[in-house]
């Protein structure tokens, strides 16, 4: 969202600097799983959503480079009658904001995931899901912001800003820098940023676990999930099958230190097997955690900050892999003076100073 951001401000001729603790996309970012999905994105945000899948599925075309977007209808299962009607329940709220959401039959879902194991009650089928390369990112954006102009920070960390002049000074380890405007946009990380400027806003961590296998033949092709939200699954070019859910590890935001839970891991890895069940003759190659960050009414935080002229804020995205992008171009546009196309969302409603 940050990268996004930076790149329309400056296409849309603002001088512009990027100053990240490691570098580009290489947080958060460089750790997810990559899902472009309707199912698991919340009804109020589908809008947001599909603008941001049409993105990323012409990335080469306003990137310059392909990240890997992969264009793919994706599956959510059911496999118990409590499944079943939140899988009806969730497909209509989102269909209601657009999402291209149909209700199919078992039959019907192993036609379009010939993979799938026996058991599945009820299905939904929406043609624009897809996934990103999250390791491959990264280097579209760079690439993208140098051509730009973008000044680049890399491994810098910021521990403080502070009004100063007619903008900003940010304090880092070793220098100072100075910015007429300022974005944050650090993910879990934005409660500590916020109250360098004096505001509060808790922002809840969840350490979200993600595991891949050893490249295997084509066991699937689609991108599949299960209604509760445990399970994802995607088969990427290279053979590899990405496993995530959101099943939870142990994790210090502030120490960034991360921890497996084995038996979650085991669980997940059961859970995929049970779905697609080839992936039974393959092997987990490595497991990893990352963070998501979520605000108390689980929507974005994203627009001007409050009593601080010139300071914004984005993040906490829900699904915010899918939409990311085209928030911050929604962002760029309104800092640039123009009227977004669809609203942003207003960080006073959570903020208080402290």
């Amino acid at each position: 969202m940050g990268a996004a951001t930076a790149l329309f401000l400056a296409r849309g001729g603002m001088r512009c600097a990027l100053v990240d603790r490691a570098g580009v996309c290489r947080e958060a970012s460089g750790n997810n799983a990559g899902t472009l999905t309707m199912h698991m994105t919340r009804a109020a945000l589908i809008g947001y959503a599909l603008e941001g899948w049409r993105m990323w599925t012409t990335a080469p075309q306003w990137l310059g480079a392909d990240p890997g977007a992969r264009a793919t209808p994706g599956l959510s299962l059911a496999y118990t009658e409590a499944e079943q009607a939140m899988l009806e329940s969730r497909a209509q709220a989102r269909r209601e904001q657009g999402a291209p959401i149909e209700l199919v039959s078992p039959e019907r879902a192993r036609e379009v995931e010939p993979g799938l194991g026996p058991g599945v009650r009820a299905a939904a089928l929406c043609p624009v899901d897809g996934h990103v390369t999250a390791n491959l990112t990264g280097q579209a954006f760079r690439h993208a912001l140098v051509a730009a102009g973008v000044e680049l920070h890399e491994g810098t960390s910021v521990v403080g800003i502070e009004p100063g002049g007619q903008g900003y000074v940010l304090r880092t380890g070793e220098d100072v820098l100075r910015a007429r405007r300022v974005v944050l946009a650090g993910g879990v990380w934005l409660e500590q940023m916020l109250a360098w400027l004096g505001l509060h806003v808790p922002i809840k961590t969840l350490v979200n676990q993600l595991a891949v296998t050893e490249r295997v033949p084509g066991v699937m092709r689609t991108v599949v999930g299960i209604a509760n939200g445990l399970l994802s699954l995607k088969q990427f070019d290279n053979g590899t099958v990405l496993i995530g859910g959101g099943w939870q590890g142990i994790g210090d935001r502030d120490r960034r230190t991360t921890e497996i839970i084995p038996q979650n891991l085991i669980g997940n890895v059961r859970l995929a097997r049970h779905v697609v069940p080839a992936l039974g003759a393959t092997r987990v190659v490595r497991a990893w955690l990352g963070f998501e960050a979520e605000t108390a009414d689980a929507l974005p935080i994203v627009g001007a900050l409050p009593g601080h002229e010139g300071a914004y804020v984005i993040g906490s995205v829900h699904s915010g892999y899918t939409s990311g992008p085209y928030f911050g171009r929604l962002l760029a546009e309104h800092i640039l003076g123009r009227e977004p196309e669809r609203a942003l969302f207003d960080p006073g409603r959570l903020i208080h100073a402290t």
